[in-house]
């Protein structure tokens, strides 16, 4: 049979080599998820220490992947879906089953119809976030606002129950725990509006380089030496942070209403004539004809 050459270049087209560089948001992505499957083996095996730190290394991955992403151009359709199947993993269904073997097991059923239904809203939250994040009638300043609590910090703020219980305080009742995990969920799938910080303007002044360079270094620190304090803090803080972050939203809201409303002095003084006017042409007056003789 002879070969034909359409059919191979077709071929060529097909199987084009792809840039390395949008290889490696999909590694880091990939080694997220290896992160959050060994959370999941490490809970099971009761070192609830190490699973957490897997699940905060996941989130910490996950912050990076996109913004690496981004700065070397490696954005791709399947790197956001795959993003997102991570995220399903590592922060809705690893620490749903972390929660029940460490604690929600004591329920059993009401304790792991808890943890699925946390696993289910992680899901539920993504699959919102990726159906909406094109949606042309947004106002511009809804950008700057997730809807809900994102999967990464609902993840490390529903561990929470198990920070505390690392610092030294009394386990709390199973029941109550399977509360806390019930109002995260419903945080991550509400219409809450929760401050991102995406458009904000990550720029430093010339002069507190070293000072930023400093605190960065002295938190990191300080997350090293005494993680489950940093953890257990930054959690309240930031579950203490979600009322200030709906009023932002509102005042946004009443100030582009307000833009909206025309201005009373720019309305027109009285009401319009029901048809324009018309232009009369004068003719000829019928008297200043000539009189006709007999």
């Amino acid at each position: 049979m002879p070969i034909d050459p359409n059919h191979l270049e077709m071929r060529r087209r097909r199987f084009r080599p792809i840039p390395v560089r949008m290889l490696v948001p999909n590694f880091i992505t990939l080694l997220a998820i290896c992160a959050g499957l060994t959370a999941i083996r490490l809970s099971t095996e009761g070192r609830m220490e190490l699973a957490v730190a897997a699940i905060v290394f996941a989130a910490v991955l996950d912050f990076l992947d996109g913004r690496v992403a981004r700065m070397i151009k490696g954005q791709s359709k399947f790197g956001a879906e795959l993003d997102s199947l991570a995220d399903f993993v590592n922060f809705g269904v690893a620490p749903g089953l972390m929660l029940y073997f460490w604690q929600l097991h004591d329920l059993h059923n009401g304790g792991w119809i808890a943890a699925m239904v946390f696993a289910i809203s992680g899901g539920l939250r993504l699959a919102r976030f990726n159906a909406t994040m094109d949606d042309p009638n947004k106002p511009a300043f809804a950008a700057n606002y997730f809807t809900g609590v994102p999967a990464p910090a609902g993840a490390i703020t529903v561990l929470l129950p198990i920070y505390l219980s690392f610092v030294g305080v009394p386990q709390p009742p199973a029941v109550l725990t399977a509360l806390f995990t019930l109002l995260i969920a419903f945080l991550m799938v509400s219409r809450l509006p929760v401050f991102s910080g995406k458009t904000v303007r990550m720029r430093v002044p010339p002069e507190m380089v070293l000072a930023v360079f400093v605190s960065v270094i002295f938190f990191i620190a300080l997350l090293i030496s005494y993680p489950w304090y940093i953890l257990s803090a930054g959690s309240v803080l930031y579950l203490l942070s979600l009322p200030a972050g709906w009023r932002s939203y509102r005042d946004h809201q009443r100030k582009a209403a307000a833009q909206a409303v025309p201005r009373a002095d720019a309305a027109p003084q009285g009401p319009a004539p029901p048809f324009p006017p018309t232009t009369v042409v004068a003719g000829p007056d019928p008297d200043d004809r000539p009189t006709r003789l007999n």
